[in-house]
């Protein structure tokens, strides 16, 4: 971004609508396995394989060689290109400018929407009279993004030239690559680049040594034509198309980010939003998080009026909720789409009341009564089976509320799991389950009436009622002022200080006013409460984590023991303005609340916001680097406090 200090280590991201991404440090360091400049949905937007993985890059000024890529080798950097580094900017995409000596070089790389496509520029904006020739290399990885190619895995890419291209062939169960270049020379040698170590992989406790391989490697001739072009794709793009592909792709992007917008946050909050919209067949779908994460139900169905009903793009919004409910199950909406593509799990007990959510926030900000119409039998069908019984214990109980569980299984959002032990068991009757239950009874009772079915309407609103009371008894304890977390199937309450109450005060349709809300807000921004989100555990108790670090166990038992996550400030800032009164002073306080992450995304974030931060001090971001429900509550927040 312009203005922002250059941060070598800081993340960038590139999508393109299908799954497919590009990812990398602005020093062009790969620092995970998950790097890469083209990291393709071979099944979109699932089946991700990182095929090319970095390009190594030298300025040759007549006998001197000014290397512009680093790399990491038995724990040091080599080459120094960064040391050539002078700016970055993610606006309209990412660009780099390079200064050796009196020569400055501009990159710029983007993927274009709807393909498999990166596009990478080269401009030579300043220079001596002295020759100036650029070369590149391309390092391939080819594998899943999850996997690392090992020492000694075997490659032997077939290379066929084409017209202005090269078209590689480097394993059998991936699609073949083509390079397509403007450049005066393709040299045909093959290299390994044995034992790149990516540091964030051996942070979070995985191997982090790989070997990647490059066939070939382009020159250009800066001096006699200061501009260089080459496109990595999938399809049959020639390098003559990048000026073009590069004007329409900004245009899509101002778009997108809203005509005449002169707020910049709202342009990257919007651009940000864009990025996790992504097509499932012929319809469209909402990616969890980049770079590990597929479509989940719940994520995609919390973040939705975030990043589409904020936005306007009600076709999409509307698409998506018709992508779940086509997959609906015994009354279920998906857990989450398998990045194998196999069939769709269904392991949760909120996600299909989220999805009742979503329906209501597209329906009142689209009034698309066809809809409606076309939704409602689903919705009936959703509550009747969560009042018979359906998957892993979920049925309503006698007193109204919605019970779940089956031993070993994690049916909340809270579904962190180490060594197959569940970290927060919360069997029995959630907090915020109980909540969106009520909520999801009383949505489709309105729904029932304004069709004209009496007996629907008349029957769910007796249960609603019936499940607000239980609750009340239930949960509220007047010793602690606050609501019991989890209320296990022989009675105990587990009176632990989450922030899962919250929902019992922000939900449309709340199940908790007046003091008894207002106690809970208090405490619950008092303890949990950061600069960055809301800890999801007080930081009194015995279990509590407050730094998301180490390998994969000390991550996931850190996961919902004290990590803050900035999604729930969406809640906690409707919980706030419902308790509190929507008026300037409280919009005041909320913004305020919201302005760390703000600074985030303007700054270190490049325009990303994470998945979680720490829940002690300095807070520092982890998780994955682009989350959808972070941006597509933060952008509700900033909207609806005008911050």
């Amino acid at each position: 971004m312009n203005g922002t200090p250059l941060l070598p280590d800081a993340e960038w991201l590139e999508t393109n609508g299908l799954g497919g991404f590009a990812l990398s440090t602005v020093s062009g360091r790969n620092a995970r396995r998950y790097h890469g400049l083209l990291v393709a949905a071979t099944t979109p937007p699932t089946g991700r394989s990182v095929l090319l993985g970095k390009l190594e890059e030298t300025l040759v000024l007549g006998q001197e060689r000014f290397d512009l890529s680093v790399n990491r080798y038995g724990g040091r950097l080599h080459p120094r290109g960064d040391l050539h580094l002078r700016s970055f900017r993610v606006d309209p995409f990412p660009t780099w400018e390079f200064e050796v000596g009196d020569v400055r070089l501009r990159r710029t790389f983007f993927l274009v929407h709807g393909e498999e496509t990166a596009v990478i520029l080269w401009e030579l904006t300043a220079a001596p009279e002295a020759p100036v020739r650029l070369e590149v290399r391309p390092l391939l990885v080819y594998r899943g993004h999850h996997e690392l190619r090992g020492p000694g895995t075997p490659c032997d890419p077939a290379v066929w030239r084409e017209e202005g291209a090269v078209r590689l062939h480097p394993c059998a169960d991936l699609p073949d690559m083509r390079l397509a270049h403007d450049a005066e020379s393709v040299a045909e040698t093959f290299f390994w680049y044995r034992g790149l170590e990516y540091d964030l992989d051996r942070e979070r406790g995985f191997e982090y040594s790989e070997d990647l391989f490059s066939p070939l490697s382009f020159s250009w001739d800066l001096s006699a034509r200061p501009e260089a072009t080459l496109v990595a794709t999938l399809g049959g793009r020639p390098a003559s198309d990048a000026p073009a592909l590069a004007a329409a792709e900004e245009k899509r992007r101002r778009r997108v980010e809203g005509a005449g917008s002169d707020r910049r946050l709202l342009r990257l909050l919007r651009s940000a939003a864009d990025r996790f919209v992504v097509k499932r067949g012929d319809g469209w779908t909402i990616i969890a998080g980049y770079p590990w994460f597929t479509d989940w139900g719940r994520d995609a169905m919390i973040a939705l009026p975030g990043l589409l009903l904020s936005t306007r793009r009600f076709d999409v919004a509307r698409s998506v909720l018709e992508t779940f409910a086509r997959h609906v199950d015994r009354g279920m909406v998906p857990n989450r789409f398998p990045d194998e593509g196999t069939e769709p799990e269904y392991n949760n007990v909120d996600g299909t009341l989220w999805f009742v959510e979503a329906v209501r926030a597209y329906l009142e900000a689209a009034r698309d009564e066809n809809f409606l119409r076309q939704v409602y039998p689903l919705l009936v069908e959703i509550v009747e089976r969560h009042l018979r019984g359906t998957r892993f214990g979920i049925r309503a109980d006698v007193d109204g509320l919605l019970t779940s569980g089956e031993p070993g299984q994690q049916l909340t959002w809270m579904d962190a799991k180490v060594d197959g032990r569940v970290v927060t068991p919360r069997s029995g009757k959630p907090v915020e389950v109980q909540a969106l239950w009520h909520n999801a009874l009383r949505i489709v009772a309105l729904y029932a009436a304004n069709l004209g079915d009496a007996f629907t309407a008349a029957r769910l609103l007796a249960l609603a009622d019936q499940a607000r009371e239980s609750f009340g008894a239930l949960f509220w304890d007047e010793k602690t002022g606050h609501l019991a977390d989890v209320v296990a199937p022989d009675g105990t309450r587990d009176l632990t200080l989450r922030p899962n109450q919250l929902f019992a005060l922000s939900l449309h349709r709340p199940l908790l006013t007046g003091a008894r809300a207002a106690s809970v807000l208090k405490i619950v921004e008092e303890r949990l409460l950061t600069p960055y989100g809301l800890r999801t555990l007080d930081p009194a108790h015995a279990d509590y984590r407050g730094r998301f670090e180490g390998g994969p166990a000390e991550r996931d038992a850190a996961y919902h023991q004290g990590t803050a996550w900035p999604w729930l400030l969406g809640p906690f800032v409707d919980a706030h303005l419902a308790v509190r009164g929507n008026n300037p002073e409280s919009r005041r306080t909320a913004s305020a609340w919201l302005a760390p992450l703000v600074e985030h995304l303007l700054g270190p974030g490049l325009g990303l916001l994470p998945e979680v931060f720490d829940g002690d001090a300095p807070h520092r971001p982890g998780g994955c680097v682009a989350q959808a429900w972070s941006v597509g509550e933060v952008l509700r927040a900033v909207l609806k406090t005008g911050a």
